[in-house]
């Protein structure tokens, strides 16, 4: 089949789940002979990290939902449209600019959103128009977001297709023991909890901190693993302090070999408690054979089957997640049923062929005929 020339926009500014899925995606069809394209504001954290990916990036003013990017956008699109096949969107502010910058033009490819997660789409008929009239298809990372726009926002189920995350599945298998990884990453030898996610509140940091505040004192010495960064940093770390948990909780940042500080865990925890799809760190986990405890937040519950490869508690229900921590730090063969279990169902269902398999399929109907 021929390859594909695809256009990625972007107009997040942060770094996270939803920036690191285009980016491997992009890379992934760049490998697979595709050509790929990424046009995001300049000062965006995912414009410096295109590079490392090997993703060629535009950079347009395209951060906010204004005149000067509307017109950057067309100007651009008005001359380099017709190159592409499909226009890939991604968040809110930049399916917005593709859809208004498009109209009227000759040469405008067909757009497909893909939409990264659960928070509430408002209903009304500018919504619909962009969800429907404005693009060809809609990809969302889990069935529920699909399920959910289809229920809130009247968007037929035939034009949304669900097509989660895939990971590197070799790169995040476990290799060595945790305590060899511990070792390697210089860290204390102790039971290790591990959260890999962006320092945002709806992560459910601050919940878990208070769970593990009150744990009894029965339990293997432990530590927690904070891998990640973000706005509430500071926040967190006085919440350490208030807590008198700064002997137990080290904050490892932004890390680039991810898959070290997972092996180096015993159990992966996210409370989450709003806007997720499928959290890529959660798969990830489970590829390095980590039991996890998370929320049936978004379409999490699509991956965590509770009691078989972790178990799932109701999110903002700090006595829940106290009891699941409790449960599987005192239980090693359960640990080790449930990162087995994982291990498996990310071999069957989580690797990034699958998705790229998918990504495929829907860029190329989309293409099939132009808008």
């Amino acid at each position: 089949m021929p390859a594909l020339n695809l256009l990625h926009t972007e107009s997040s500014l942060g770094w996270g789940g939803q920036e690191i899925r285009v980016l491997s995606e992009a890379r992934g069809m760049i490998e697979r002979g595709h050509r790929v394209t990424l046009v995001c504001p300049a000062q965006a954290q995912i414009a410096s990290a295109a590079q490392r990916f090997g993703v060629p990036c535009v950079p347009l003013p395209i951060a906010r939902k204004n005149l000067p990017g509307l017109w950057a956008l067309r100007r651009w699109l008005a001359d380099h449209g017709g190159d592409f096949d499909v226009i890939n969107t991604h968040s809110s502010t930049d399916s917005w600019l593709v859809a208004l910058a498009r109209l009227g033009l000759r040469a405008a490819p067909p757009v497909v959103r893909t939409r990264h997660v659960s928070t509430a789409v408002h209903p009304g008929v500018l919504q619909t128009w962009l969800y429907t009239r404005a693009c060809r298809h809609v990809v969302v990372t889990g069935e529920a977001l699909r399920q959910q726009l289809h229920t809130d926002n009247g968007i037929p189920l035939q034009q949304m297709s669900s097509v989660p995350t895939g990971i590197d599945l070799q790169r995040f298998q476990r290799r060595q023991e945790a305590s060899i990884a511990r070792q390697r990453l210089h860290l204390p030898e102790r039971f290790s909890l591990c959260i890999v996610a962006t320092l945002r509140d709806w992560k459910g940091h601050d919940d878990l901190l208070q769970a593990l505040q009150g744990l009894p004192q029965n339990l293997p010495d432990w530590q927690l693993l904070v891998v990640g960064d973000g706005p509430r940093r500071a926040h967190l770390e006085r919440c350490v302090v208030e807590l008198a948990l700064q002997e137990r909780v080290i904050f490892a940042g932004n890390v680039d070999d991810v898959p070290s500080w997972l092996a180096s865990a015993d159990l992966f925890v996210l409370p989450s408690f709003g806007h997720e799809g499928v959290p890529q760190s959660i798969m990830q986990a489970m590829a390095a054979a980590l039991p996890v405890i998370s929320t049936p937040v978004g379409a999490i519950a699509e991956i965590v089957s509770d009691a078989v490869t972790g178990l799932l508690v109701p999110a903002r229900d700090v006595h829940a997640l106290q009891e699941a921590l409790v449960r599987l730090m005192n239980d090693a063969t359960l640990r080790q049923r449930m990162g087995m279990a994982g291990r498996r169902a990310a071999e069957e269902q989580m690797g990034m062929d699958r998705m790229l398999d998918r990504m495929e399929e829907i860029f190329r109907n989309a293409c099939g005929v132009r808008a």
